[in-house]
Parts: structure tokens; C-alpha cells; sequence
């Protein structure tokens, strides 16, 4: 007699989706019979550039040693991240992407009875993290599609452990300044542990958002969350760190599985971490291609969500599903995001000119259809 194992599963799991992520190329193509070098994909934040060539010089040195596990302490890793972000090296903890220390903090630090606080909108990671252990998630209404802190902070109670808050924010592109931030963290109580996720932060060199590498020193119960996989452009390695004190870093690393890291994904990302000259174009980029699709948007009487990331939310003021479908059979893909409350906007990355124009051309093409 089989049992009823959805019902055998926490609660909290039970009321969850399973992450969906963006639609690979190769699916498409087999979907819709399209050729795959013909498809454009501006759906996943990934950096259109490709990886560094110094990174890709790493992995190719490093392949000889596949038999051997990689170094369960990310000594070098660690060691030019602690000398870059201006910590010690026992304040770096290593993850299998920024969504690993996610998930190590909700190990850590949540279990049932207790609650995790983060905006409406946000990121879809995070309930997962939260109510996979059996916490409660504590969603609060975004103001104008970015976080309320001042709300966010009324929401925190003596059950509350962990804030989870992204800057700039992932699907919607918002952000807080420095004052802000500074603000909300002064008036969090001790017994909770602030999560800022800066995914995307290196998009946002010399803007008006924080570092919040800037307030560590000043906030023990601070966590910033970094990856990889953005600007770096290592998406499929996965590799991401937090930076936070000492003690928050010891107790990740009980939980944290041994080899978290691979070998390949430790080399290249320290090569690209020293390749100032791949993160400078990976901005350049990123900037004019914003303002292309932004351009764009203007011309088909579009509006849009100001964005800080490689993306940009396009509200079509109409459900987007249909338009998204449209886009698939042009041989587009881009992200749908009624799954985080916004069923009239479709989020795009930012691509190289070419992917930007062909977007735009294909988007003109279904609207016009009607």
C-alpha cells in the first residue's frame, strides 16, 4: 500500500511550487521544432559576454585534477575575496551559488515557530529557503514594486529570525539607498539576522546603492549574500559567498555541506575575481543595453520598472502570458512573472545589441497581432 507522500512532507513544503527556471534553448527548439542557433534567450540574468577568458584559462589548468575533491575550504577563493571586500578570512563563507547561503542561513536559523520577513515581489528563493524548514514566511506588501522597510520592520516579531532583503531586487530591479539601509538596520533587533543579497550589485558600481560591505563593522547581524554568477558571468559553476561576522560564519559552516564548491568553480572564480578589465565590460554592457531597451519600450509606448540589475521589468498593461507565448514561437525567451505577483510585466535580461534588437523586433511583431 503506497502512502500519500505529499502529505507525509512538512507543511511548509507542501504549500510550496518548485522553483521554475528560465527555458533552456535546447527545449525551446524541440518544443516549437526552432533552430537553437536562432533562438535568443534574455530570460535568466546571465551575462551575455560569456566568461572571462581568464576564468575559461583556469578551468582548462585545473582539469587534470578531477580525480581529487576540491579544497573543502576555498583557501584561495576566501582569501582574495577577504582582501577585496576588507574582511578576515573567517568572515567569508563559501556556497554552491548565493541561493546555497540562502538556504544555510534558513538551516541554521529557522525551524517551525519561527518566521523569516521579506518584501512581496521578491525573490522566489527565498519562501523556498524559509518554509522548506518549516518557518513561517511573513510576505510584506511591496510600495512601488520595492521593499517597505519601515513595513518590513514593523513585521518583525519575537519569533522572527531572519530579514531577507535584496539590493537591488530580484525580479523587479528596485533599490534603497544608503540612508535607508542604514536606517532600517539600526532599528532591527539584535536576535534577528539581516540577509542583504547583493546578487547584483556589481551592476551598480558608483550608483546611489549602499555597499553593504560599508555597514558589516557596524552590524554584527549583518549577512551580505554575493555570487558569481551575474556580472562575473559563472552562472553554470555556481559560486556564490556571504560576508558576515565571525560567529554567524562558524555556524553556517556546521551546516554547510563539505565540498560545497568544486574545483573548476573555485579556480575560475578567482581568475575572474582579478579580471577587472572582463567586469568593466560586463558594465559598459549592461548600461547601453539598458538604454536600448529602453528606448525601445519608449517607442512601442511601453513603460517600465527603473532597474539597478542586468534587467528590466517591460509592463505590456495587459496579461503577459499570451505575449510571452508570442515571444516563444519568434524564437525569444524571456521571464514571465506571475509567479511573484506581476501578471502584466515579463522581465528581460539584458543581452548583447544584436539579442536586444531581435527582442524588440519580435516584441513589436506580437503586439501588432493583438
Amino acid at each position: 500500500m503506497s502512502g500519500n507522500f505529499l502529505a507525509l512532507a512538512q507543511p511548509g513544503v507542501q504549500q510550496l511550487s518548485p522553483y521554475v527556471p528560465g527555458k533552456p534553448v535546447d527545449e525551446l527548439a524541440r518544443e516549437l521544432d526552432l533552430d537553437p542557433a536562432k533562438i535568443v534567450k534574455l530570460a535568466s540574468n546571465e551575462n551575455p559576454l560569456g566568461a572571462s577568458p581568464k576564468a575559461l584559462a583556469a578551468i582548462r589548468e585545473e582539469l587534470a585534477e578531477l580525480t581529487r575533491y576540491p579544497d573543502g575550504n576555498g583557501f584561495a577563493l576566501k582569501s582574495l575575496l577577504a582582501e577585496q571586500c576588507r574582511v578576515d578570512l573567517n568572515q567569508v563563507t563559501l556556497g554552491n551559488g548565493s541561493n546555497d547561503i540562502l538556504e544555510l542561513v534558513a538551516r541554521a536559523y529557522l525551524a517551525p515557530g519561527l518566521n523569516a520577513v521579506f518584501s512581496e515581489h521578491a525573490f522566489a528563493v527565498y519562501p523556498i529557503a524559509t518554509q522548506a524548514v518549516g518557518a513561517q514566511a511573513k510576505v510584506v506588501p511591496a510600495k512601488d514594486w520595492g521593499h517597505d522597510l519601515p513595513a518590513m520592520l514593523a513585521a518583525i516579531d519575537a519569533n522572527t529570525r531572519v530579514v531577507f532583503i535584496a539590493n537591488p531586487n530580484n525580479p523587479t530591479g528596485t533599490w534603497f539607498g544608503a540612508e535607508a539601509l542604514d536606517e532600517f538596520l539600526q532599528d532591527v533587533p539584535e536576535h534577528v539576522l539581516v540577509v542583504l543579497d547583493e546578487a547584483y550589485i556589481e551592476y551598480a558600481e558608483g550608483s546611489d546603492l549602499p555597499d553593504g560591505l560599508d555597514f558589516l563593522a557596524a552590524y554584527p547581524n549583518l549577512l551580505v549574500s554575493r555570487t558569481f554568477s551575474k556580472a562575473y558571468g559563472l552562472a553554470a559553476l555556481r559560486v556564490g559567498y556571504g560576508l558576515s561576522t565571525p560567529v554567524v560564519a562558524d555556524v553556517l559552516n556546521r551546516v554547510r555541506q563539505p565540498f560545497n564548491v568544486n574545483s573548476l568553480a573555485l579556480a575560475a572564480a578567482c581568475a575572474a575575481l582579478k579580471d577587472e578589465e572582463y567586469l568593466a565590460q560586463s558594465r559598459q554592457l549592461n548600461e547601453s543595453g539598458m538604454q536600448q531597451l529602453q528606448a525601445g519600450f519608449r517607442e512601442l509606448g511601453l513603460s517600465w520598472i527603473e532597474s539597478k540589475g542586468n534587467f528590466i521589468c517591460v509592463d505590456l498593461a495587459q496579461v503577459a502570458a499570451p505575449i510571452f507565448q508570442g515571444l516563444l514561437r519568434e524564437g525569444v525567451i524571456v521571464r514571465p512573472v506571475a509567479n511573484y505577483g506581476m501578471p502584466n510585466h515579463l522581465r528581460v535580461t539584458i543581452g548583447l545589441p544584436a539579442e536586444n534588437s531581435r527582442f524588440l523586433e519580435a516584441l513589436r511583431k506580437v503586439l501588432a497581432r493583438g
